[in-house]
């Protein structure tokens, strides 16, 4: 049965396929990029859990989330509120996002920004460092181990991080062998988009203590951030609830004051 991941997928693939622009080029405009902000290692610093806010106007399931929304205003509310780096949706087709929206929310911060897409071919690793992401995100599922270990090794080259994000402990398995330092747990479900509450914890604990960890999806309150900090994780990716808020800088700030466990704060330094 296909999930909503392969649809996504299939369209981007179809879209790789059709880009006859000159590899050459891309790369040197990639190279020639301004220096990038450091993602995960702002992750890992600090004695708090690190909060990604998401700049995110819709979503497959959801429909529109906040169809007016300011990429740089609301980057900028998070900003004030503590988070510690920005997730902008840059795909049009199901999340209504754009390159424009990164930029803008990267113009208006001095937090680092993950490009959240869907990686399926180097062009969108140089588009990312073109358009000034800090970080890309590979997804496991959606990507051979060959691809996986040539993207995050370009994305490296050009001062890029890589979130590489995971489902199960199979997956965390791939992405470790692949180089992964960075690993985003995401708790939906590829097949029902329902949210495992308990999915970040069981596959966190298969992680190598010194694995940099993200939780991702289902993440609404306080407590959900204080449950995934005993779990031993670093940073929470947020972004329904954030978007959705009358108040995103106090919505972060609620998020942001949840301190590391030892084992996260060691892992930090």
């Amino acid at each position: 049965m296909a999930t909503y991941l392969d649809r996504i997928i299939a369209s981007h693939r179809a879209t790789a396929a059709d880009d006859t622009r000159d590899a050459v080029g891309l790369e040197a405009a990639a190279r020639s990029a301004g220096a990038a902000r450091g993602f995960e290692s702002a992750l890992r610093a600090g004695d708090r859990l690190a909060v990604i806010a998401e700049v995110k106007r819709a979503s497959p399931s959801k429909g529109p989330l906040n169809p007016g929304l300011d990429p740089a205003a609301i980057a900028g509310a998070y900003e004030r509120g503590g988070a510690t780096a920005l997730s902008v949706l840059t795909d049009t087709d199901f999340f209504e996002g754009s390159e424009g929206d990164l930029r803008s929310a990267r113009d208006a911060t001095l937090l680092p920004v993950l490009r959240k897409d869907f990686t399926v071919s180097a062009h969108d690793v140089l588009d990312a460092r073109v358009m000034g992401a800090d970080a890309i995100l590979l997804i496991v599922a959606a990507l051979s181990d060959t691809e996986l270990a040539e993207f995050l090794g370009l994305a490296r080259s050009l001062g890029m991080d890589a979130l590489v994000e995971v489902h199960d402990e199979a997956e965390a398995s791939r992405a470790l062998s692949a180089g992964a330092t960075l690993v985003g747990v995401n708790q939906r479900d590829l097949f029902t988009f329902e949210v495992d509450t308990g999915r970040a914890s069981r596959v966190g604990a298969s992680l190598p203590r010194e694995i940099c960890r993200v939780a991702e999806s289902g993440i609404r309150g306080r407590d959900d951030v204080a449950r995934l900090a005993d779990a031993g994780f670093d940073a929470v990716l947020v972004g329904e609830s954030l978007v959705r808020s009358a108040d995103p800088a106090a919505a972060v700030a609620d998020l942001a004051g949840v301190a590391r466990t030892a084992a996260g704060a060691a892992r930090s330094r």
